[in-house]
C-alpha cells in the first residue's frame, strides 16, 4: 500500500523537559522580560510571544549565511499526484524519495508498474527512499573496497518505485535540460544512492541542469520471464525497465514545475544502468520520452532471449517447488526466500572460464532484459542499432582498467614477467605472444600489472568500439567515444582506472568521492572538463566545450576517441593496434 503523508504544517510534539505545561503565569513572564530586554512594545509582540510560548519553542527563520534552508511549507512543488517538500542546500533545491509508481508487492509483483496513490498534505520529501530488495552486497566484505566505494546499500522493501530530483530553481517556468540517472549494479542490486558519487547538486549547480536519479525493481523481481503463466504476465521479464518507463513518464509529466525541459531529457547510465540506456533505446513505451543516451563502462549490445529466461524461470520455480498453475503463490512468497532461491539458481548459471563476450554478457549473467516480448521486441544493438531511437545522439565509452585493478590486492604491481605471460596464455592461447607485444607498444610504461590489466579489460573496450560502429553506421545521429584513463593516486594508484571511477568526475563529486579520488587539484580540474562535456552534451547532444581539444564524432575509418587523462586529448585509430587481436579471437 502506497504511503499517505501526513501534513507538515501541523506543530511539532513538544519535548519531555516540562515545556508542555507552561501556563498564563510563563507566557506574562516571557512578555515581560522581552519588553524589558527592548524587543519593541508589548502591544506589538504580545500575540506572538505568547503563541510562541505556549508551543514551547520560538518561531526561527533561515538565518542570511545558512546553506540549508526547509520549512514547513518551503520548498514546496505541486505534482499531478499531490506536494512535496524538499531542501534547498548552497542553492540548489533537493527532493528525495516521491513516489513514481504504486507498490509493488504482493498483488502488483511481477506486474507493469501502476500509477501512484495520490496524497493530501504535504510530503516530505527530504531522503531517498526504498531500494529494491537484492542479494547482500560482498564487497563490504573487503575492507580497501568498502573504503573506497563507501556504499550506502539503503533500505529494502518492494515500494522502492522512487525518485531523486535536484534543480537550480523550482516552480520558475525554466527549460533546462533534464539528466535522468540510471545506476549500475548489473540487472541484480545497487540503488540510486548506493554512491557518494550519484549526488545530483553539484551536477545541477555547475551545468543549471535538473538532475534525476531513481529507484526500480531488480533481479528476481525485475526480470523474472513468467509469460508462460498467462498474458497477464507477458511483459513480467522487464517489469523493472517499465518500471524506468514510468519514471520517464513522470518527469515528461511533473519535471517542469521542477525546472526542468520535458523536451530535453538525456538518459544516462553505467555498467548495468548502460544496459538499461540501451534497452530503453530499443523499447516503443520509451520512445520519444529521451532525446540523448550516454552509456558507461556498459555497452551491453544484447539482453536475455525468452528461451534463456524462460528457463531460468522454470529452474526458480522448481527450486521453490511452484508450479505454473501456482503463480498466486508465488506472489505472496516472502520475498526473502524469493531472493534465496534466486542466488542459488543463479549459481549454477555462472559464465564460464575463458574470454567472455562483453557485449552478449547480459543473457548469460541471469537477470536481464528479455528481448523478444512485447516490451522489448529486439535486442537493443545487435545486429543494428534500434532505428526508433536513429535521431537519438549518443555517448559511450569505458574506463581503462574496469575490472581488473589492483583493490584488495596489496601486491598487484609485484607481478613478474612470467605471471603475466601465464595469465594471457590461459586465455589467449597460441596468440599470447602477438598479444603481449601489441600491448607493450601501447603501454610503454606499464608495469606488468597494469599490463595484465590492459589487456584483460580489452573485451569491455571491444563492446564500446562495437556498439559505436553500429551506431555510426546507422548515419543518423552522431555517436561519441570516450576512454578514461586517469589512474588515482589512493591506495598507492593499485585501483587504477578501475570500473566506477569516472563518476566522480562526470557528476563533479571529487570532494565527496576522496577516498577514490584524492581529491587533489588534478581531480579537480578532470571532473571540470569530464562533467562540462557531458552537460554539454546534455543540453546539445555535442559533448564539446572550451575546456577540452577538439571532440569529433566517431567514424568507421578514423575511430576517434577523447581520453580523459592528466592532459586530454582527441586520438584517431587509439585502439587499432591491440583490438584486431581481440576481435579475431
Amino acid at each position: 500500500m502506497a504511503e499517505t503523508a501526513k501534513n507538515e504544517t501541523s506543530q511539532p510534539a513538544l519535548p519531555a523537559s516540562g515545556l508542555q505545561n507552561v501556563g498564563r503565569r510563563d507566557v506574562m513572564k516571557g512578555l515581560a522580560l522581552a519588553v524589558a530586554a527592548g524587543f519593541g512594545p508589548a502591544g506589538l509582540a504580545e500575540a506572538e510571544a505568547a503563541k510562541s510560548a505556549a508551543s514551547g519553542y520560538p518561531k526561527i527563520a533561515a538565518a542570511a549565511g545558512d546553506t540549508v534552508r526547509v520549512s514547513g511549507e518551503d520548498p514546496v512543488v505541486e505534482t499531478q499526484y499531490g506536494r512535496v517538500r524538499g531542501c534547498v542546500r548552497k542553492g540548489i533545491y533537493a527532493f528525495k524519495g516521491i513516489p513514481y509508481g504504486a507498490d509493488t508487492s504482493g498483488a502488483n509483483r511481477f506486474l507493469p508498474p501502476q500509477k501512484p496513490q495520490p496524497w493530501t498534505g504535504i510530503r516530505s520529501s527530504l531522503y531517498y527512499g526504498w531500494v529494491s530488495p537484492q542479494p547482500p552486497r560482498q564487497g563490504w566484505k573487503n575492507d580497501e573496497e568498502a573504503w573506497l566505494f563507501s556504499w550506502d546499500d539503503g533500505i529494502a522493501n518492494e515500494d522502492c518505485l522512487r525518485l531523486n530530483i535536484w534543480s537550480p530553481a523550482v516552480n520558475d517556468n525554466g527549460r533546462r535540460p533534464v539528466m535522468v540517472w540510471l545506476h549500475g549494479g548489473g540487472y541484480t542490486a545497487g540503488s540510486g544512492n548506493e554512491l557518494p558519487s550519484y549526488d545530483g547538486e553539484n551536477l545541477a549547480r555547475r551545468g543549471d541542469v535538473v538532475v534525476v536519479s531513481l529507484n526500480h525493481r531488480l533481479n528476481v523481481l525485475g526480470f523474472l520471464n513468467l509469460d508462460a503463466c498467462g498474458e497477464k504476465y507477458a511483459d513480467s521479464g522487464n517489469a523493472g525497465m517499465l518500471d524506468i518507463v514510468a519514471a520517464l513518464e513522470w518527469v515528461r509529466d511533473n519535471i517542469s514545475r521542477f525546472g526542468g525541459d520535458a523536451g530535453n531529457v538525456t538518459i544516462f547510465g553505467q555498467s548495468g544502468g548502460g544496459g538499461k540506456v540501451n534497452a530503453l533505446m530499443a523499447m516503443p513505451s520509451a520512445r520519444g520520452l529521451f532525446h540523448r543516451g550516454i552509456v558507461e563502462s556498459g555497452s551491453l549490445l544484447t539482453g536475455a532471449t525468452p528461451e534463456s529466461s524462460r528457463r531460468l524461470a522454470d529452474e526458480l520455480m522448481k527450486q521453490i517447488d511452484i508450479g505454473a498453475s501456482e503463480i498466486d503463490k508465488l506472489r505472496q512468497i516472502p520475498v526473502h526466500q524469493l531472493e534465496e532461491a534466486a542466488v542459488e539458481v543463479l549459481s549454477r548459471n555462472r559464465p564460464t572460464s575463458g574470454i567472455i563476450d562483453f557485449r552478449h554478457i547480459a543473457g548469460r549473467i541471469g537477470w536481464a532484459p528479455v528481448a523478444g516480448i512485447p516490451s522489448l521486441p529486439r535486442q537493443p544493438f545487435t545486429p543494428t542499432a534500434p532505428e526508433q531511437s536513429a535521431a537519438v545522439p549518443l555517448l559511450v565509452g569505458n574506463t581503462l582498467n574496469e575490472f581488473v585493478n589492483g583493490i584488495n590486492k596489496p601486491d598487484a604491481f609485484r607481478m613478474t614477467e612470467e605471471e603475466l605471460r601465464t595469465n594471457v596464455t590461459n586465455i589467449w592461447k597460441e596468440k599470447t605472444g602477438a598479444v603481449m607485444g601489441a600491448f607493450r607498444e601501447a603501454y610503454p610504461n606499464a608495469n606488468f600489472f597494469q599490463l595484465w590489466s590492459a589487456i584483460a579489460t580489452s573485451p569491455v573496450r571491444a563492446s564500446t568500439l562495437e556498439q559505436a560502429r553500429i551506431k555510426a553506421a546507422q548515419k543518423g545521429a552522431p555517436v561519441y567515444v570516450y576512454r578514461f584513463d586517469w589512474q588515482t593516486p589512493v591506495l598507492d594508484g593499485r585501483p587504477m582506472a578501475f570500473h566506477c571511477s569516472e563518476l566522480a568526475f562526470v557528476f563533479d563529486n571529487t570532494e565527496h568521492c576522496a577516498n577514490m579520488t584524492g581529491n587533489g587539484p588534478e581531480a579537480r580540474d578532470l571532473a571540470a572538463k569530464a562533467s562540462e562535456a557531458w552537460i554539454h552534451f546534455a543540453r546539445t547532444g555535442d559533448p564539446n566545450h572550451s575546456g577540452l581539444p577538439r571532440w569529433g564524432a566517431f567514424d568507421a575509418g578514423a575511430k576517434g576517441t577523447m581520453v580523459f587523462d592528466r592532459e586530454c586529448a582527441f586520438r584517431e585509430h587509439l585502439d587499432d593496434g591491440t583490438q584486431k587481436l581481440i576481435e579475431e579471437s
